[in-house]
């Protein structure tokens, strides 16, 4: 085997290892920064038509960019990400680059400096490579927009990658990169990272800052709910990234510091587990089925206690349904200026009854919340934190399915809140309504809880099925542990097939 030939085996063998994999071959002068810039780049040229995942690049700048990496190898510099390729989000400003959220008002949107976020990659030595796909304002489970157009699956480009940070999860399947900065207010990291068979951590609310993220540019106040934080193909490598996300806020960072605990647990076994796989008032599907059984019957193999809500004692379990409807009133209502209703939903609006407490209710009447109602519902929200922390007491994480279905087919027919979705439960599919997807995805933002999403596989039609393990207010690093345990034992990602690679590392 030639050098050449040698040098091309090594780069072929990064191309689905870890970030930290990646750095660590860096800094020993396996390989150099620019070309393993050259093989991401070959790799998307060779894959992105059809993806469609990384929208905004300046290749010149991610070389030059590769170069100065390079250089700092040379002197002996040693960071966290030093040379290594990572693509973000594109609603996170990157200098130089445009940032639109999918809107043709923005499409010429050009960010004078790097988000918060970014900055703090870049400055552990990250090389840009570019950004990611997104649906039009970070509103969908699919990435589609009239800037960029769609972005498809690499497990089956007939289907979604998700969204909001679907070309995010696209980039990592495919290969491309092994780090990306998404954003999650409604599973839009945990989803995506699901239907393409990835890591995906969203973050306790409040500890990664969001500054310079969406449109219009200049904003100050985040966004309620929203949080940002690091998708992967590894657990591992979301602790990393989140070590470098927090504390960035300069005025709080004159005199607060954010110190996250341990994790609870070094030993799968010790873990205390609430399995859930059925909301209240729905049937279970046959995917939230599969995705719990797997991962029960992997723990009681590694012999962790796992216990049904059935076995609870009254009242210690938060009530799902009453904080579904919060989460949904809170939803509805954290944009200064929200989207119109359809016309279908404003004649359900005026048909409401005003003793209504429902879920559905709560998102029709969110984008006229009066002030005080939100203070009514904020106080809810806090007093479920505290419950939330009581049930931790005697648990350490609560799994649950992530979505009731895998990545679906592209689905772009308008008004948005009117699709449905095929979804198989036992006594066969049924059609199910696009508001009624998140009840997985909702129930850890509301209280503000970290919950990280993790493979476990494939389904019976091989499509990526994961689950998420959510854990106790600012105890991130319990639900990233949880997750990297069971990657140790039963593996985690899987290369989608016809991507090439040597598996992960």
């Amino acid at each position: 085997m030639t050098t050449q030939d040698l040098h091309h085996t090594l780069l072929d063998s990064l191309t689905f290892a870890s970030a930290r994999a990646q750095a660590e071959a860096l800094a020993a002068g396996r390989v150099s920064a620019v070309d393993l810039l050259e093989h991401v780049l070959a790799r998307i040229s060779r894959f992105d038509n059809d993806l469609n995942a990384v929208v905004v690049r300046d290749d010149e700048a991610s070389r030059a960019a590769a170069r100065e990496a390079d250089a700092a190898l040379a002197r002996g510099e040693r960071r966290p990400l030093l040379g290594v390729p990572i693509t973000v989000k594109e609603s996170f400003d990157v200098a130089g680059y445009v940032t639109s959220s999918g809107n043709p008002d923005y499409a010429n949107n050009v960010a004078a400096q790097d988000s918060l976020a970014v900055a703090a990659l870049r400055g552990a030595g990250a090389v840009i490579v570019g950004k990611s796909n997104v649906p039009l304002a970070l509103a969908d489970l699919q990435s589609y927009n009239d800037v960029y157009g769609v972005s498809n699956n690499p497990w089956d480009t007939a289907r979604t990658p998700g969204g909001s940070s679907g070309g995010s999860a696209a980039a990592l399947a495919a290969g491309y990169v092994a780090l990306e900065l998404g954003t999650d207010i409604g599973g839009s990291i945990r989803i995506p990272a699901h239907f393409n068979g990835v890591y995906g951590h969203k973050p306790t609310a409040g500890l990664v800052a969001l500054r310079g993220t969406g449109v219009p540019s200049g904003r100050l106040a985040d966004r309620d709910l929203a949080v940002a934080g690091p998708l992967a193909r590894t657990a591992s490598d979301l602790g990393l990234a989140l070590d470098l996300l927090v504390n960035l806020e300069p005025l709080a960072a004159k005199a607060w510091k954010a110190t996250l605990p341990p994790a609870r647990h070094a030993k799968l076994s010790d873990f205390r587990v609430l399995v859930i796989d059925q909301w209240p008032g729905s049937a279970r599907s046959l995917h939230e089925a599969l995705v719990v059984d797997r991962v029960v019957e992997r723990l009681r193999t590694q012999g962790v206690k796992v216990t049904r809500p059935s076995e609870l004692p009254a009242g210690l379990l938060p009530d799902l349904t009453q904080s579904h409807r919060v989460y949904r009133s809170l939803l509805g209502s954290s944009l200064a200026t929200p989207p119109a209703l359809s016309k279908s939903a404003q004649k359900r609006l005026e048909a409401l009854s005003p003793d209504d407490d429902s879920a559905d209710a709560a998102w029709l009447r969110a984008p006229t919340l009066r002030h005080g109602e939100w203070l009514k519902d904020n106080e809810r929200r806090v007093a479920l934190r505290h419950q939330w922390e009581r049930f931790f007491e005697n648990f350490d994480v609560v799994v649950t399915p992530v979505a009731p279905l895998p990545a679906f087919r592209h689905n772009h027919t308008e008004p948005k809140d009117e699709r449905t979705y095929p979804v198989a439960f036992e006594n066969g599919t049924r059609e199910v309504r696009f508001l009624d997807l998140f009840h997985w995805a909702g129930l850890p933002v509301l209280p503000g809880l970290p919950a990280t999403s993790f493979p476990v596989g494939l389904d019976e039609d091989g499509l990526p099925v994961s689950a998420q393990a959510v854990g106790p207010y600012l105890e991130d690093r319990t639900t990233i542990a949880f997750a990297e345990l069971l990657e140790q034992v039963y593996g985690g990602f899987i290369a989608p097939p016809g991507f090439g690679g040597s598996g992960a590392a």
